[in-house]
């Protein structure tokens, strides 16, 4: 293949909205996810949005998604190019992107790259955590929302943070008992909403509290959980036993850097941000010309967060092309507003100093 103008890698939130603003900007772009449809974690979000109209208030992830896809149909014109079931394995030093897909390795070579490839789930150690029925929360919700598929009858969900708590409803509304929600800070780590539903079922959330084992021969047949010190470890004695055949792990995502680590582009440890992220100016451009980054594998926030950012990634891309923008700058303001009243509440405060630490503005 020759050389492409715009090329977004990944086609979730962030990258389905950078791709939309550079299409209505005129550019020719090519939209690459691993896989088989767009949409990334939206497909799996079956809850209704919250906040303003503008961030798709009281519609479910999976309508979304499809809205975007039609905006982008729309207003693709021919210059839209999708490339599903597509991995990007390499990003060379020249700026060429090395693509495979059913077996077929090819290169492109684009003006201008927006990273938007999200970020991957964490684990924790624990006895037994190799067991069958030992599911991160996103596979959980593949299972359920995607497939149809009851990963068990009696499930532990380890952490509390929006993630945790929704599926933890989701499991309910699958039929599936939720036995307990532990969450080893001293708070709940997600919106009290989301809390409120779950206590209304009768689920007990516990804070200062985490796994200690699981265990069973075959498969998962019980987990036990402890209390947590004040140091965070666990207390002698505070065991209790849970007869579950499942065990949720949502206890947080890490930014996927592996590409914009080939390109050797400037990245920082952010604690706030999920761990090793993009050093990005105020454009969103890395420190390699022409190559931006969005969403999750910049900052893991809501995906309400993720599409602006995509956004913003997409019209400062398409200004690197020399793209002309109908009221650019009003637009990139109205923009930048939204982002900071998406990230006003409190439960936002550790993205607003994640983002002092590398110099951008809360």
């Amino acid at each position: 293949m020759g050389t492409e103008e715009a090329v977004v890698i990944g086609a979730g939130p962030a990258g389905l909205f950078a791709a939309y603003e550079l299409l209505l900007a005129g550019a020719d772009v090519t939209l690459i996810d691993r896989a088989a449809q767009a949409g990334g974690q939206l497909v799996k979000q079956t809850h209704k949005f919250f906040g303003s109209k503008e961030h798709y208030a009281s519609i479910r992830g999976i309508d979304i998604r499809h809205r975007l896809e039609h905006a982008l149909e729309k207003n693709g014109d021919g210059r839209l190019r999708t490339l599903y079931s597509t991995t990007v394995a390499g990003f060379y030093a020249d700026g060429a992107l090395a693509c495979v897909k059913a077996e077929r390795y090819y290169r492109l070579h684009p003006e201008v790259v927006v990273v938007a490839t999200g970020a991957s789930e964490r684990t924790v150690a624990f006895a037994g955590n190799d067991l069958p029925g030992v599911y991160a929360a996103g596979a959980v919700q593949t299972l359920m929302n995607e497939q149809g598929i009851r990963p068990g009858n009696r499930a532990l969900m380890v952490g509390s943070g929006n993630i945790g708590l929704i599926v933890a409803y989701q499991l309910m509304q699958a039929g599936i008992q939720v036995e307990r929600v532990v969450e080893a800070a001293d708070e709940i780590g997600g919106y009290q909403v989301h809390a409120s539903k779950l206590r209304r079922l009768g689920v007990p959330i516990e804070t200062k509290t985490t796994i200690k084992r699981a265990f069973g021969t075959n498969q998962v047949e019980g987990a036990e959980i402890w209390r947590l010190d004040a140091k965070g470890e666990g207390i002698a004695g505070s065991e209790e036993r849970l007869t579950v055949d499942t065990v949720c792990l949502a206890v947080g995502l890490s930014p996927l850097v592996e590409l914009l680590s080939q390109l050797s582009v400037d990245t920082r440890f952010i604690p706030e941000f999920g761990g090793v992220a993009p050093v990005l100016d105020e454009t969103y451009m890395t420190s390699r010309p022409g190559v931006f980054a969005c969403g999750d594998v910049a900052n893991v926030e809501e995906a309400s967060t993720a599409m602006v950012e995509g956004r913003l990634a997409g019209i400062h891309a398409a200004g690197y092309l020399n793209r002309q923008i109908p009221r650019r700058k009003e637009k990139i303001q109205a923009l930048e507003t939204s982002l900071r009243t998406l990230r006003s509440g409190p439960a936002s405060e550790h993205v607003r100093k994640g983002l002092r630490k590398v110099g951008e503005h809360a």
